[in-house]
């Protein structure tokens, strides 16, 4: 008798999985992070608990935080990493996805794809034996936000009980911030123009679930009382209207003026990598209530718990 094979725990967005498991994935993270206080960098975890396991890193867009915490993290945890971007692979020579992902699944453990386009990483779990990772695509990020909210309830408590302001573009963070507050609790006010608004699919998700999200084209309005202010780049890797963008965001830098209209010592964050003097100031990046460096430290502790929680170590 043949033992049907269970299907494999992805990570593809944030909508995907429901509080408990979301929160789940933080407190793991917390955990980690706070056991390895005082050990060096490339110290790993004492049990080893993915020793032997092998993970692909795929990268159609450049990256520095994504491929640095993921390597990094799986060392850490025992287990090795194989890196690929589109040119190294016959993925960039005209062979399908899904039979890239057939192929990839009977060499690793699991598989993390910065994908150029959002259907790339469906098409790529629909196929593949073992887990999947959305380590960014043109429409989300959820590693990002995972360790956003991390880095948020660190300094200020349980996201159910904060207001968080998103000024600026509605791109893959933004939408992933949706998700975030639909599952979680809070509230999320976005401070865009009219033409970068989120996409309407997850604004009418957010409406769906019930979630305190707000859209409006006033920075001011978006930011007022908030207890933390989050920006990103005004031009993504996958954005080709650089000098339209530029203009129409001007209106929505993040600067002492807009932060000040936020709750007194409100916090600030950026997913990196910022383009100072545009979308942010170097008065609110270097300030002493910018989180952005724990920020970039908590996607190291979120992604080795995501990696734990696919491969249920």
């Amino acid at each position: 008798m043949t033992v049907p094979m269970s299907s494999p725990k992805h990570f593809l967005d944030i909508a995907d999985l429901d509080a408990s498991a979301l929160n789940g994935i933080i407190a793991a993270a917390r955990a980690m992070k706070d056991a390895r206080k005082g050990r060096p960098r490339g110290q790993r975890e004492t049990d080893e608990p993915l020793r032997g396991r092998m993970l692909a890193l795929i990268f159609e867009r450049p990256s520095t935080r994504t491929r640095v915490s993921f390597e990094v993290g799986m060392r850490q945890l025992g287990g090795e990493t194989l890196v690929l971007s589109s040119n190294d692979m016959q993925l960039g020579r005209g062979e399908t996805i899904a039979d890239t992902a057939r192929v990839l699944s009977r060499y690793v453990d699991a598989i993390m794809i910065r994908a150029a386009r959002h259907s790339h990483l469906t098409e790529l779990a629909a196929a593949a034996a073992v887990p999947v990772i959305n380590g960014l695509t043109n429409l989300t990020h959820p590693c990002q936000v995972m360790a956003d909210v991390m880095t948020l309830e660190e300094h200020l408590g349980p996201l159910r009980n904060l207001t968080v302001s998103w000024v600026g573009d509605g791109n893959n963070v933004a939408a992933s911030w949706i998700q975030a507050v639909g599952r979680m609790g809070g509230r999320l006010r976005i401070g865009a123009p009219e033409e970068l608004a989120p996409v309407p699919e997850v604004m009418a998700w957010a409406r769906a679930q019930g979630a305190d999200v707000s859209l409006m084209t006033s920075p001011e309005e978006a930011v007022e009382g908030a207890d933390c202010v989050i920006t990103d780049a005004w031009v993504s890797m996958h954005d080709t209207d650089g000098e339209t963008r530029h203009n129409l965001l001007k209106p929505y830098q993040v600067n002492g003026a807009l932060m000040g209209l936020a709750k007194p010592n409100a916090k600030f964050m950026h997913c990196l990598p910022a383009h100072r003097g545009e979308e942010v100031t170097d008065e609110v990046m270097d300030s002493r209530n910018s989180l952005i460096w724990d920020e970039a430290e908590n996607r190291l502790h979120v992604q080795k718990s995501i990696l734990l929680h696919c491969l249920g170590a």
